[in-house]
Formats: C-alpha cells, structure tokens, sequence
C-alpha cells in the first residue's frame, strides 16, 4: 500500500514502504517431519548400546503423563530390567548452598578418569504456584556436561516427591542398562525428598558447610541417620580450621547414634570441591563401605529392601491417583467440603463418608 505523504503534492516528503510483514507461523513448520516414537524393542536395543539421545528420549516417556507414552516406558522398562543392577548408586544431598552441584562436577570428573561412566539424576525443586523448574543443575556442571562418558539428567519434582521418586527409580535402571556402572542422585536439598533417594540409592552421602554458626543447627536427626557419610565442603584457605571445627563437632554428635543397619560407622572428611582437595579419601571411604557392605550381605539385603519399598509406594500412589481421579468422589468431596464448612460434619465423618462411597464402587465392578 502506497503511503499518501508520497503524493507529489507534499513537496520534501518521502516515506519508505518497510519491510514486508513475516507470517505468524514459521513457514519451515511445514517442511519438518513428524518425529516417530520408536518401538520399545528399539528403544532397547538403542539404549543397550549406549545411545545417550535414545536415553535421554526413554526418559522423557517415564516422566510423560500421556497414557500411550507410560505404556510405551513400561514396557521399555521391563525390557531392560534384565541388564541392570550393576552400578553403584550414591545420593547426595545437602543444604541449599553446601555445593552440590560443583561436587558433583568434581566427582563425576574423578570417576571418569578412573575411566567409569556416570549418569547423574538431578531432581530440581517446582514452584508450587506454575509447577515449573529452572532446571539448572547442568549448567554448573561445566566439565561433566561436555564430557563423553556421563549423562545429566536434571527432572522436576512437580510438586510430587512420590511420583518424581517412582521416576528416578525407573530411570536408574535405563542407565543401568546403558552401561553406566556409577549413577548419582541429587536431591531438592534437606527435607522429605532425602527420604525417597535413601530408598534407592547404596550409599547416602550428606554434603555440609563450615563456617555457617552452629554446623549441626541445620541438620536434622534424620538426616544424620540416614547418612553413610559426611564430607564439608569448602575446606580451603582460610576455611579449614572452620571445616575441621565442624569435622569434630560432627563426628562427636554421631557418637550419640546407634550403629545403623548396615553396621557401617558413618565417616566424616573435609574437602573443597572447587579447587578439588580432598576428592580421593571420599572415593576411598565409598569403596570401603562398598566392600563392607558386599561382604556383610547387606548389599543385596538393602536392594532388596529397595525392591519392596518401592511396590509399596506404587501401590499407593496408584490408589492416590485413582480415588482423586474418580467423578463420583470428586463431586462428593465438593458436597462433603460444604457441609464441613457449614458445621454439619466432623472432618473425620466426612473422610470415613468418601472411604465408604470409595469402597462401595469399588466393590461393584
């Protein structure tokens, strides 16, 4: 369209026609072909050999919520399960701010060297307002990220420790069957999720900091419990008398614990990730308790263990899903919430109200 400043009457005046305006859709769309799933025997067969791009699609099916895709991941699952169960699998959790990310970094690199291969499952916390994650535990992991033999895989919590927990657990055994013989499990950071990992990983390391105050203000019992081993970090410069003040102070309060299961009394070692002092007595300590452990049969006995936690947690999970999922109950409950608010009913009458209903239909089919 010819702009009307341009009509020979407006002496002086010159107005540019522009840039044609681009369409709104990419006119490339078009062009690309549809991606094909493969089928689960191919995945497989990728998978086993050690095609991280296939690995990393297998993955993103675990933790679809498409009906098709869980279907497709399950039977994926079943498939590889026979060629897993040959790595060691360490959690590593810790304070926000205690450095795991760039331990793990550090460790990975170390592992690698030794010439083992390394999937790292990072679970990254979810707002609970967008449900979205940042996701970005890969990008501290500089080295790690670029390096031949690991794969990072960070996942979102979505708000649902349980279903991201049945996830990670599923995903271990795909990189298990791609040959990673080492797979580290970061948590969200202290709190229920340490819980989940413990429940399927062999060795629970507690990464924590000096320098911060009181060094056991921010651990809790639990945690302390659960540990196979703690190491503090940022052991450097003028740090390390800190580090070995909190060294004492820890090692002092798991004297007040009772030996756990395993019989293994938790070590405690310093170390800085960032300048990498310290790394191989954590990875002596490891293969100790390893050993130990292996020797004992509390390996197997744990694994085991493991196995039926997580047929429970399924279970529940499934039972969860399907009681919320029902229209019957869904439209009780916003009758049941009414009734709460307007005093009509205990909050125990009406849960034992929506069990009965629940248990009626389910004994009708």
């Amino acid at each position: 369209m010819e702009h009307p400043e341009n009509h020979s009457k407006f002496k002086g005046l010159l107005v540019n026609k522009g840039v044609t305006q681009p369409p709104s859709v990419n006119p490339y769309r078009a062009k690309r072909k549809k991606s094909i799933l493969l089928t689960s025997d191919e995945f497989v067969k990728e998978i086993l050999s050690g095609n991280r791009v296939v690995l990393s699609q297998a993955v993103t099916l675990i933790e679809s919520s498409l009906a098709e895709h869980h279907q497709l991941a399950q039977e994926i699952i079943e498939k590889c399960l026979p060629h897993s169960g040959n790595s060691i699998r360490v959690g590593i959790t810790g304070v926000p701010g205690a450095g795991k990310s760039t331990s793990i970094d550090t460790f990975g690199m170390h592992l690698l060297e030794k010439g083992h291969k390394l999937a790292v499952l990072a679970i990254d916390p979810s707002s609970e307002r967008s449900k979205g994650s940042i996701l970005g535990d890969k990008t501290r992991m500089e080295n790690l990220s670029v390096a031949e033999n690991a794969f990072i895989r960070p996942s979102p919590s979505a708000g649902s420790l349980g279903g991201v927990a049945r996830k990670t657990r599923e995903s271990i055994i795909l990189c298990e069957a791609a040959g990673f013989d080492y797979i580290f499990v970061e948590t969200v950071g202290v709190g229920q999720s340490e819980i989940a990992v413990h429940s399927m990983v062999d060795f629970f390391l507690l990464i924590q900091l000096s320098g911060t105050g009181d060094e056991l203000q921010g651990i809790k019992r639990g945690i302390m419990e659960m540990a196979d081993g703690i190491v503090i970090n940022k052991a450097d410069g003028d740090n390390i008398e800190k580090a070995k003040m909190a060294q004492r102070q820890l090692r002092n309060a798991l004297h007040l614990f009772p030996l756990p299961d395993s019989g293994w009394a938790p070590e405690v070692l310093t170390y800085s990730g960032y300048y990498k002092l310290g790394i191989e007595p954590i990875w002596d300590m490891i293969d100790k308790y390893i050993k130990f452990v292996k020797d004992s049969g509390y390996f197997n006995e744990k694994r085991n263990e493991q196995l039926k936690y997580l047929m429970f947690e399924t279970i529940n999970e499934n039972l969860h899903n399907n009681f919320y999922n029902n229209p019957v109950i869904t439209n009780l409950l916003l009758k049941l919430e009414t009734e709460l608010l307007n005093a009509k009913k205990s909050s125990y009458a009406a849960a034992k109200e929506a069990l009965d209903v629940y248990s009626n239909l389910i004994n009708r089919r």
